[in-house]
């Protein structure tokens, strides 16, 4: 059973007691979506590289938040987004329609999204023009695919909760599927984290966190 729960800067997040942690910061769920994948991820990739069209993996698709600001985000600016999600225990489309993300996107972005999420679990959807999602439900571990990808957000619950989630095994096989000069995103930032990162021969880089946390992590493959 989920619980929503009001963060900071009034946008709701769930509680997800099996695993003990939020989906996203009680200091702001759609402030820190913001700053830690878009801001810090997609936005720093499209000023590098000034892309047409940008494919985006998600550990941890959860809500569908990062999504969904993506996609309106690369839909304002004329971006093509390919978008893939990797999600081990798919929320129900009841619970997302309740998250209340419509009033931070457009609406004919939100009613696709609604009306195309369950199909979007068993193959890719078309949910703009110029924008494509697929969920794929099974455990990180067990995703495979021949794409590669611009930018990862990596956000899974935090490695007190889920420590298999950052493990070696599981981030090398996450960053794997990023393409040279691709960049990986998370709201963590730890010693373990950057050796890893570091002796895959990522670049590595702090930089300042969400409300709530002094620095991230951005890495560039």
């Amino acid at each position: 059973m989920v619980e929503f729960v009001v963060t900071a800067d009034g946008s709701k997040t769930l509680y997800h007691p099996a695993i003990g942690e939020h989906y996203h910061s009680r200091h702001g769920a759609v402030q820190e979506s913001r700053h830690v994948f878009l801001g810090m991820g997609l936005s720093h990739f499209v000023e590098q590289h000034q892309p047409l069209a940008v494919s985006v993996l998600e550990i941890g698709f959860g809500t569908g938040l990062n999504f969904l600001l993506t996609a309106d985000s690369c839909h304002a600016k004329g971006i093509a987004l390919d978008y893939t999600g990797v999600e081990a225990y798919p929320l129900l489309l009841p619970t997302l329609s309740q998250t209340g993300y419509d009033d931070y996107v457009s609406r004919e972005l939100w009613a696709a999204f609604l009306a195309r999420y369950t199909d979007s679990l068993a193959a890719p959807q078309v949910i703009l023009d110029g924008c494509s999602l697929e969920i794929t439900h099974c455990p990180v571990m067990e995703f495979t695919t021949e794409k590669r990808f611009d930018v990862l957000y990596f956000d899974a619950f935090a490695a007190v909760h889920q420590p298999e989630m950052w493990t070696e095994e599981t981030l090398r096989h996450a960053c794997k599927l990023l393409k040279p000069c691709g960049v990986f995103v998370t709201y963590a930032i730890t010693g373990h984290l950057k050796r890893t990162l570091k002796s895959f021969g990522f670049t590595i880089e702090k930089v300042p966190g969400a409300p709530g946390k002094r620095e991230m992590l951005r890495a560039t493959k």
